[in-house]
């Protein structure tokens, strides 16, 4: 199973910034996929998820998430693209994805990535 996000980078605070996740070797598709963060300093259990979707195309927010950034899965179901807009200092973090098969779609079990750095500065 392979798990790669890419786009990360750094921004002034209000631009916007792409992420890429692409997922291989899980069992049936559409795959489970989610974005979490996990700010410096924050251990691994501080990660705080950022979006979701599953099985069926249902998409989930964190409240901080919600009019600034958007989710969006390809047709094959495996690549899950996070589109960041008016993006502040306090985004800064490491950005996971995490994918599952679609029978469990649990995300916290599933299988991640190594992540991608994410930069705002003010």
């Amino acid at each position: 199973v392979q798990v790669v996000e890419s786009g990360g980078g750094s921004i002034q605070a209000g631009g916007s910034l792409r992420l890429t996740c692409a997922a291989s070797g899980i069992d049936d598709r559409p795959y489970c996929m989610g974005w979490f963060r996990q700010a410096s300093g924050k251990g691994r259990e501080e990660r705080e998820e950022v979006a979701r979707i599953d099985e069926l195309g249902n998409i989930e927010y964190a409240e901080f998430a919600k009019g600034r950034f958007t989710v969006s899965q390809d047709n094959a179901g495996t690549t899950l693209t996070l589109q960041m807009s008016s993006l502040k200092p306090e985004d800064t973090a490491m950005y996971y994805c995490a994918a599952d098969n679609k029978w469990s779609c649990d995300l916290g079990d599933g299988y991640w990535g190594q992540g991608t750095q994410v930069n705002v500065s003010s």
